[in-house]
């Protein structure tokens, strides 16, 4: 792990904050480049060779104006490549390039379990989520929310004399939903929140699959407490299983809509939870080990790729592409090319804005 100086640090921000640069193409940009000063400096050209214009690059003032406002508010950035970042997150392939943090920031270095729900959650499946809370953080486990109405609410009270992180959507200075306020101080005073927004940035829809990858990441596993079909804690249970995280839900009535969500995961595998007991048994045996992550498929362009390989497999790329989200292995096979080629194609034309990238190592056409 290496400790950025001040000059890095916000460098490696600028290159976060560019637009069409997600964790993905951060990560490839980093591995191709070996810093953020030098991949800010071939941003325009990759960028160009995708065929697009390039993105602008946030101003250095700008950036340092945000860490001095977050370092004014109590909080501090944390990058990927720095020893306190989440190791959990450090795991993802690829992981946030970085977060913001207000409160204690030593909870992240704690083994933890993130529990989501219902927004509008019954009474009794509040209570639930509380007292197991609680029970969590009694086994050592800190509890990591979304600050959320309903369930993340009652999970991050249950959890707070041991511990409770809460992952949201905007700026850590944002304090989403309202209503929420004294549930925030307390987390500000007593727990942590994290964020990968900048400072200031009001939670919009977009922001919330990033948020729960985060919730998902940093945790062992994820508890879900009443989920309907569809629901943003469906989405957080999915990051977890794509990132080998353990999957737990309590059952609930077949006659509550509610209770769909999680009784479909019990149905498909996930651990049926009715105490911290549940939790803990599974939990147990890799408590303390490193966290096993799926193997990163080429990933990674090497740096002494050549520009030709790169034009000599463009087309093919391109004509492979379509609308609808395709995995990468499955493309490089299409294109029976080599692995490094068309990532770097593929860097290129995210670049350029003319690729999306999905869930799973997939991406297709930008629209």
């Amino acid at each position: 792990m290496t400790e950025l100086t001040h000059q890095q640090r916000v460098d490696w921000l600028r290159l976060a904050r560019t637009p069409n640069v997600g964790p993905v193409t951060f990560a490839q940009l980093m591995a191709r480049f070996g810093s953020a000063t030098t991949a800010l400096d071939a941003v325009p050209r990759l960028a160009r060779r995708g065929g697009g214009t390039p993105p602008e690059v946030p101003d250095r003032g700008l950036i340092e104006h945000e860490l001095e406002m977050l370092a004014a508010f109590g909080g501090r950035m944390i990058a990927s490549c720095e020893g306190d970042y989440p190791r959990g997150l450090a795991a993802l392939d690829a992981p946030p390039p970085a977060i913001s943090v207000i409160g204690h920031t030593s909870l992240l270095q704690r083994e933890m379990i993130a529990m989501v729900g219902a927004r509008n959650a019954s009474a009794l499946g509040r209570k639930l989520a509380e007292s197991l809370a609680s029970a969590l953080g009694e086994a050592g486990l800190v509890v990591v929310s979304g600050m959320a109405r309903g369930i993340d609410t009652a999970a991050h009270d249950g959890a707070m004399k041991r511990g409770t992180v809460a992952v949201v959507a905007g700026g850590v200075d944002i304090i989403y939903p309202p209503e929420n306020r004294t549930l925030y101080d307390r987390l500000r005073a007593e727990g942590a929140v994290v964020s990968e927004m900048p400072l200031g940035e009001q939670p919009q829809a977009r922001h919330f699959p990033r948020r729960n990858r985060i919730i998902s990441g940093v945790a062992r596993g994820v508890v879900v407490v009443e989920a309907a079909e569809g629901s943003g804690s469906l989405i957080t249970a999915r990051y977890a299983l794509e990132q080998n995280r353990e999957v737990f839900a309590v059952p609930g009535s077949p006659l509550d809509p509610r209770a769909r969500g999680a009784n479909r995961l019990i149905r498909d595998g996930a651990t049926l939870t009715e105490t911290a007991d549940d939790v803990v048994a599974v939990l147990h045996p890799i408590l303390g080990a490193g966290f096993d992550e799926p193997a990163r498929d080429g990933l990674d362009p090497p740096s002494s790729l050549a520009d030709s390989d790169v034009d000599r497999m463009r087309a093919a790329v391109e004509e492979a592409l379509g609308p609808s989200p395709v995995k990468v292995d499955d493309l490089i096979r299409v294109c029976d090319a080599s692995p490094p080629a068309v990532i770097a194609v593929l860097l290129e034309l995210e670049l350029a804005g003319k690729l999306t990238r999905h869930p799973g190592n997939s991406v297709s056409w930008s629209p």
